[in-house]
C-alpha cells in the first residue's frame, strides 16, 4: 500500500471527478462521496437517491497488479437498485484499506460481514 496521503484528492476536485460519472440531469440532487482519512464520507446529501463518488484501486480484483495504485481514479455512480448491496461493500473495502489493512485481512472481514449478515446480500443485477 502507498502512503495514505497518495490516494487522497483535494475536495473540490476529488466532487469534480465524482460527479463526472452522472448526467447533468441527474448530478444536481446527487449525494457525493468523497474519501476522508477514515474512509468514505459524504461532502454533498442529495435528494434523489443517486451517489456519486470516486472508486479507487482497491475496489478492483484482490488479485490485481493495480491493487495498491493510488492513481488509479475514476467517478462511480451506481445508478441501478441493485447497487445498493455494492455500497457497503466499497464502505468496508476502504475503510479497512484507510486503517492500514492487508487484501488477506480484508478479505477475510468481508467473508465474515457476509457470514454474519452484517452486508446485504448481493442482487442479481449489474451496476452500470
Amino acid at each position: 500500500m502507498a502512503p495514505v496521503d497518495q490516494y487522497l484528492m483535494e475536495r473540490n476536485a476529488e466532487i469534480l471527478l465524482a460527479l463526472s460519472a452522472a448526467p447533468d440531469s441527474i448530478s444536481s440532487d446527487t449525494t457525493i462521496m468523497v474519501l476522508g482519512r477514515q474512509g468514505d464520507e459524504t461532502a454533498v446529501r442529495g435528494k434523489n437517491g443517486f451517489v456519486c463518488m470516486v472508486e479507487r484501486s482497491w475496489m478492483a480484483a484482490f488479485d490485481s497488479p493495480e491493487f495498491w495504485n493510488p492513481k488509479v481514479r475514476g467517478g462511480r455512480m451506481p445508478e441501478s437498485p441493485s447497487c445498493a448491496s455494492i455500497l457497503p461493500i466499497a464502505d468496508l473495502r476502504t475503510r479497512m484499506v484507510m486503517a492500514g489493512h492487508s487484501k488477506a485481512e480484508i478479505v477475510s472481514a468481508i467473508k465474515a460481514a457476509f457470514d454474519n449478515k452484517q452486508l446485504p446480500d448481493l442482487e442479481r443485477q449489474w451496476c452500470s
